[in-house]
């Protein structure tokens, strides 16, 4: 009887792997859109914004602190399993230090409440979908279900009871529903936004500074009408519909770039370890990786 193979160990894609929608929507060019959306709409807790106002280092380092925040969602969706969750332990320490009190309230606070963390997750999620929904990525009603769905396990790596969090786009509008009473835009919430606006850009940057401006007004108007007016913005449809047209426009030009110049260095190492499997991503999925390219 002949020896059988050794069997190779099963490949490790990381906690959603190359079939998710979080994948392909994390690997879009509309991310960027939807991480301004997502500062934007955590400034609207008050203690979520006095817990960045009083610990963060954005004011000092704010391209450091986009850069490390860039590289924890690469990290938690295209990296492999030990890479994430050492990535989520290092998130839930910081959180264990960060506490104080929000000054117009008076409200002591904890980073790692759960119902501050359960703020954070929610206006991420919902930012996702509603930047790549404008900037016209193809979602169906059951893939933004799936997603909300899937990003239960990155609710789970922050410390979040997955019971607490929603699992549809019914249960996100839901969860929005109930704590907007609790919402307001404080002082430090206003200096966060203009800082969004006006970051500080080095000098030879300057050409840059336009086209950041354009970027950080669309996040404004990618909000939900609701979060618009507690910024004291226009609430109407017209700010959407101007933010959509200029997010469809970043989209496109972007995508025309070439892939070493828009997908990350966790998304190539993904790609790197399917190629090793003779796999590809296409974006929806996995397939045989060519002959000619996978010799």
């Amino acid at each position: 009887m002949a020896a059988t193979e050794p069997r190779r160990p099963a490949a490790d894609h990381g906690l959603f792997g190359p079939d998710s929608v979080t994948w392909r929507l994390h690997a879009d060019p509309a991310m960027a859109f939807a991480g301004l959306r997502a500062l934007l709409m955590q400034a609207i807790h008050p203690l979520a914004m006095a817990g960045v106002a009083q610990h963060s280092t954005f004011r000092e380092d704010p391209w450091g602190r986009l850069a490390r925040t860039g590289e924890y969602i690469g990290v938690t969706t295209f990296g492999t399993t030990e890479e994430a969750r050492r990535m989520g332990a290092m998130v839930r320490g910081i959180h264990r230090k960060v506490v104080g009190v929000e000054e117009e309230s008076g409200t002591p606070y904890r980073a790692s409440d759960p119902d501050l963390l359960l703020w954070v997750h929610c206006a991420q999620v919902d930012s996702v979908l509603a930047a790549m929904r404008a900037s016209g990525v193809p979602l169906t009603a059951q893939e933004a279900d799936r997603y909300v769905s899937e990003q239960l396990v990155a609710a789970e790596l922050v410390g979040i009871d997955r019971a607490l969090a929603p699992s549809t786009t019914t249960e996100l509008a839901a969860y929005f529903a109930e704590v907007r009473p609790r919402l307001r835009v404080t002082a430090e919430g206003r200096k966060a936004a203009r800082f969004i606006l006006f970051p500080p850009m080095p000098t030879k940057a300057w050409a840059a500074r336009p086209a950041w401006a354009g970027l950080a007004t669309a996040a404004f108007g990618l909000l939900p009408a609701w979060g618009r007016r507690l910024y004291g913005l226009p609430g109407l449809p017209p700010a959407a519909l101007a933010a959509s047209v200029t997010a469809r426009a970043w989209r496109l030009t972007t995508s025309r770039l070439p892939t070493s110049m828009r997908e990350g260095p966790m998304l190539t190492a993904a790609r790197a370890r399917l190629a090793e499997e003779g796999l590809h991503w296409t974006g929806y999925g996995v397939e045989p990786l060519p002959e000619k390219l996978a010799g």
